[in-house]
């Protein structure tokens, strides 16, 4: 077979068939941005490619997934974070004017050449760290032009870099100050008016909400996801965070990708995540930065055969982070994720998070060429260390 790259003498962990998915010394082949072999050496005998990389031991995942972020916005919260070190909680400061609104008033008042030029750093970052594929979700405007505005700066950055952009409309986040009083009408609005409009343009892949006592009700977040699902965008949900507001049961009734944070997620949203198949993504900079001590029930959704995927969560408020491999090592030493667990998390559990399993996420002849390429011998390097970036070349496509 004739490929176009080959990358020989290689530790691979494919992460396909449940588990890490080891060979040692093995290769990779692509062709036309696609694998077209990966696997064990002494059965390739017949590849020939235009070039052949020696890969000299190093160790080859695929393209990591950040599978939840806020990376589109203006501004920082810096101030908020001292309010927080001060004593003041997170709802404390949203309940004040302060969070998401603050952060609202920010990004409205920023151009799309703006936006992006912001979001281009943090999204460098990830990169740096091989990540191939990331979600962005809007949900910083709380009307309909900033919102489609955040939407198509995220469509940008997919222009501006070589990497994967999967757009998420996020319109329910927060209530404006326009709707104060009228998270009734608020949704409303959004349904009738900014869902079709974003959907018409093709500028979001799915749609998310904040399903929480200072965000909107189930029965809210069950009107927004049926108009979503009317017009044919599937859905995932900011879900049991801060409460139990029963989100990840409304999730799964629509066919949810993913219900994300679940602190205080109970075993019936456990089992209707289950049956769903809804991923349950962790966010243990969140987790980490607003000081939280409920711990998600990680046994029991492993027990139950939930997939877990793990995302920064990298936002100004709650979640600053811009390294998916420390929260790999935050979601070991805070949740006792195993090494094998974190890698799926961020790699094909994460693609099962966007929906993209079939695309990418694990190391599989026909999906895309998406690698990175490690100076380690082992995959628990990537888990165990913190401030280190042992990256040594990342592949989007084959390129």
């Amino acid at each position: 077979m004739r490929c176009d790259t080959i990358w020989r003498n290689a530790n691979l962990a494919t992460m396909a068939n449940g588990g890490l998915g080891e060979v040692r010394r093995g290769i990779v082949a692509c062709r036309e941005g696609r694998i077209a072999y990966v696997g064990a050496s002494d059965a390739a005998a017949d590849l020939v490619a235009v070039a052949e990389i020696d890969c000299e031991g190093r160790l080859i995942t695929p393209g990591l997934i950040d599978c939840h972020t806020h990376l589109i916005h203006a501004g920082n919260r810096a101030h908020e974070f001292e309010l927080r070190l001060a004593g003041a909680s997170y709802e404390d400061i949203a309940r004040a004017g302060g969070g998401i609104l603050s952060t609202m008033n920010a990004t409205r008042a920023a151009s799309e050449d703006q936006l992006v030029a912001e979001a281009l750093p943090r999204l460098d970052a990830l990169i740096s760290e091989g990540v191939t594929t990331v979600e962005v979700k809007s949900g910083y405007g709380l009307e309909t032009k900033t919102e489609m505005r955040m939407l198509r700066a995220a469509r940008r950055l997919g222009r501006e870099r070589s990497v994967t952009i999967v757009t998420t409309f996020l319109g329910a986040h927060a209530l404006p100050p326009e709707f104060a009083g009228n998270p009734d009408g608020y949704i409303d609005y959004l349904c009738g008016k900014t869902l079709p409009l974003v959907a018409a343009g093709g500028l979001a892949d799915a749609v998310d909400a904040y399903c929480e006592g200072i965000g909107f009700t189930a029965e809210q977040t069950d009107r927004l996801f049926a108009a979503a699902r009317a017009l044919d965008l599937p859905v995932k949900l900011h879900a049991e965070q801060l409460s139990n507001q029963h989100g990840a049961p409304l999730a799964a009734k629509h066919g949810a990708l993913s219900a994300d944070h679940l602190e205080y997620l109970d075993r019936d949203g456990i089992a209707a995540m289950a049956r769903a198949n809804t991923v349950a993504t962790l966010l243990p900079g969140a987790f980490y930065f607003t000081r939280e001590t409920r711990l998600p029930p990680v046994a029991a959704l492993r027990g139950a055969g939930v997939p877990i995927a793990i995302a920064t969560d990298c936002n100004p408020g709650t979640s600053p982070l811009t390294s998916l491999l420390l929260a790999m090592n935050m979601a070991a030493t805070l949740f006792r994720l195993t090494v094998d667990e974190c890698l799926a998390g961020v790699t094909i559990n994460a693609a099962r998070a966007l929906g993209l399993e079939r695309e990418t996420g694990s190391l599989e002849p026909g999906k895309a060429c998406d690698l990175a390429i490690w100076n380690v011998e082992r995959p628990a390097e990537l888990v165990y260390r913190m401030g280190f970036n042992p990256l040594q070349a990342r592949i989007w496509r084959g390129q």
